[in-house]
């Protein structure tokens, strides 16, 4: 993605389902947990390199002793800034006093994190400072070890205000307005009541307040705390818990927006956001790997049982597609298929524009992570020019000789790597003028690889703001004095804000709807934009979920997707650029030929998969009609 933006976090849950005597006598350590931990968070720092935190909890530890250990970072390397200090800790007490080491229960009283749960969480800040109190997994701490709650998620809710009064009208007293605070003390409430439930019950069978610790470790129902505190949760999410006597789930908003894989054997459970990850660090192959339910919870108990449970009904899935296009690693073994197949998807597109003239055509890509869908669209080109080459010689019938058809067959696509990004490059002036001029020289090219009678196609994995593309990719191409600038995104237009996780919140920041705009100012139609804020204002208003409509899609319905991507094209192009400049696009119904198992497709279409999606989109664009510059959430 030419353009940065902040976005998916990711968790790792860890359920140890052996002691840790059997990992040391197995593995040869007692820091199994630990060290596998190390490996699924950074396995998955691509979903977030703001911050990282890691929480351990031990089972079975006698009263004085600490149980629950949590460290979190916010320093430009999170995750090993975190495992150097475990790591640290663990050096010294392992070389001064080797003999207390061997021992497993020893090691578990004095390291922290030497335990049998582990809940890692990897952040991607979309909202908020970036510090250490804004990193998961967030700690409800309490005395009663069946009453203390960490939490750690990837999620979003578009209903705050909702679910903070909620807290309110249960008599709490919150001190931020925050989605991590609502769904702590949200889920931290029912499981206070759980607590009480259970304890009530019991109170007359004789037990003593010490022994009841057990009884309620034993008889709390996970199952009914996650559904009375996600009642009235609208949003995309995928959260993580350990209750401080050792319950944990994990559980998925009911479209799927979110994405959870788990894998248990006898030894373990895992949970992770990305599937590869998983079979990585335990070399288990994909077909053990499943995804949980949406709208379920993965329960795992203190005994080690381990269930699927429906939290929420589930409905249409539309999980997410950038998941597929970008955020999440390419090495997954459906994902990367599907990137190949977003670029074989765009080939008539792109033979279209190049007027079929692959001879004086180089073809590349900007940045790395639309490297593969750029395969497919190669492999595409291939076909095509290999269809080709078989009428051309079946042409030649008797008249073919070896060399005319060793020249028709020696014809290949050109594909170069023009483009390199500087990553030591920064822009230090913050006068505008002087920074535009180092923005533009972000990016690198490999001279000679192009000539004056070349096209140029450069494939982008999505184009959001198109700020990058003006100004920095676009010049710095340019230079190379291609005839033609083909910019092509393997993703759709983006047309809306997301709300679920992404950060990409403002209507005016992206390049489609400001094309849009330009279009009805052009046309004469710029009182349009008046008459959808007014309905966007009655759709915000609406109470009951099903009635709600997303009044932006008026915006476009007077155009077609080329025209949109034509005056893309001119935005994007300043006057001291020689080349002719065009943008394509990917279109909705190829992506879902490409990704049929993701069919989120919101930030496209506009078509959001909660209430809270359609009051988003409307308050966005009233937001931007009234030019105030925050998200609508």
């Amino acid at each position: 993605m030419s353009d940065p933006i902040q976005h998916e976090c990711g968790i790792v849950l860890l359920r140890l389902l052996k002691p840790l005597e059997y990992y040391q006598s197995k593995y040869g350590s007692a820091f199994y947990g630990v060290n596998k931990m190390f490996l699924l968070m950074q396995k998955q720092h691509n979903r977030g390199q703001d911050g990282a935190g890691l929480a351990t909890l031990k089972l079975d530890m006698e009263p004085g002793n600490q149980y629950i250990n949590v460290k979190r970072s916010v320093s430009s390397q999170p995750i090993q800034d975190i495992f150097d200090g475990i790591n640290t800790k663990i050096n010294n007490v392992v070389t001064k006093v080797p003999k207390k080491a061997k021992r497993v229960d020893w090691l578990k009283r004095k390291l922290d994190h030497v335990g049998e749960l582990h809940l890692g969480h990897l952040r991607y800040g979309t909202y908020g400072k970036n510090n250490v109190d804004n990193c998961h997994p967030f700690h409800r701490s309490s005395n009663w070890m069946t009453r203390n709650l960490l939490l750690a998620g990837n999620f979003n809710m578009t209903n705050v205000d909702e679910l903070f009064q909620q807290l309110l009208s249960l008599g709490q007293h919150p001190t931020k307005k925050a989605d991590t605070v609502t769904i702590l003390e949200r889920i931290g409430h029912f499981l206070d009541e759980e607590n009480d439930k259970v304890y009530f019950s019991n109170k007359e069978k004789g037990y003593t307040k010490q022994e009841m610790t057990e009884v309620i470790s034993e008889q709390l129902n996970i199952q009914d705390i996650l559904k009375r505190s996600s009642k009235k949760w609208d949003g995309g999410y995928t959260i993580g818990g350990l209750i401080g006597h050792g319950d944990a789930f994990v559980m998925r908003d009911p479209a799927g927006i979110r994405p959870a894989y788990f894998y248990k054997d006898d030894e373990v459970v895992v949970v992770t956001s990305e599937r590869p990850v998983i079979q990585t660090a335990f070399n288990v192959p994909f077909e053990s790997i499943q995804e949980i339910t949406p709208g379920h919870a993965l329960i795992i108990k203190k005994n080690g049982d381990i269930s699927q449970q429906e939290i929420n009904p589930a409905v249409e899935q539309k999980s997410c597609s950038f998941e597929r296009i970008y955020f999440s690693r390419g090495n997954d073994q459906e994902i990367y298929q599907e990137r190949l197949e977003l670029g074989r998807q765009l080939v008539p597109k792109v033979l279209k524009a190049i007027d079929y003239d692959l001879d004086n055509t180089v073809f590349s890509f900007i940045p790395n992570t639309a490297e593969m869908a750029f395969y497919g669209l190669v492999q595409g080109l291939n076909t095509w020019m290999n269809k080709e080459k078989a009428v051309q010689i079946a042409k030649l019938g008797e008249k073919a000789d070896p060399a005319m058809v060793e020249k028709i067959l020696a014809r290949q696509v050109r594909s170069e790597k023009v483009a390199i990004k500087d990553m030591k490059l920064r822009t230090f002036i913050t006068e505008d003028s002087s920074r535009d001029d180092l923005v533009a020289h972000i990016y690198d090219i490999s001279y000679g690889t192009v000539t004056s009678t070349d096209n140029l196609v450069v494939l982008d994995d999505s184009i959001v703001r198109g700020t990058t593309l003006k100004n920095s990719i676009i010049r710095m191409l340019d230079r190379l004095n291609p005839k033609k600038i083909i910019v092509v995104s393997s993703a759709p237009q983006i047309r809306y804000p997301d709300c679920y996780g992404i950060d990409m919140a403002r209507m005016g920041d992206f390049i489609a709807f400001q094309a849009a705009v330009e279009l009805l100012k052009e046309r004469g139609q710029h009182e349009r934009l008046l008459e959808i804020k007014s309905l966007a204002r009655v759709e915000g208003k609406k109470l009951l979920s099903h009635e709600i409509t997303n009044a932006v899609k008026g915006i476009y319905d007077s155009f077609s997707d080329e025209e949109v991507s034509d005056k893309i094209a001119q935005l994007i192009t300043t006057p001291e650029i020689k080349a002719e400049v065009k943008v394509i696009y990917q279109n909705v119904d190829a992506l879902h030929q490409a990704c049929p198992k993701n069919t989120g497709d919101w930030y496209f279409t506009g078509d959001y998969p909660t209430p809270g999606g359609m009051r988003v989109v409307n308050q966005a664009f009233m937001n931007y009609m009234s030019g105030v510059n925050k998200r609508a959430y």
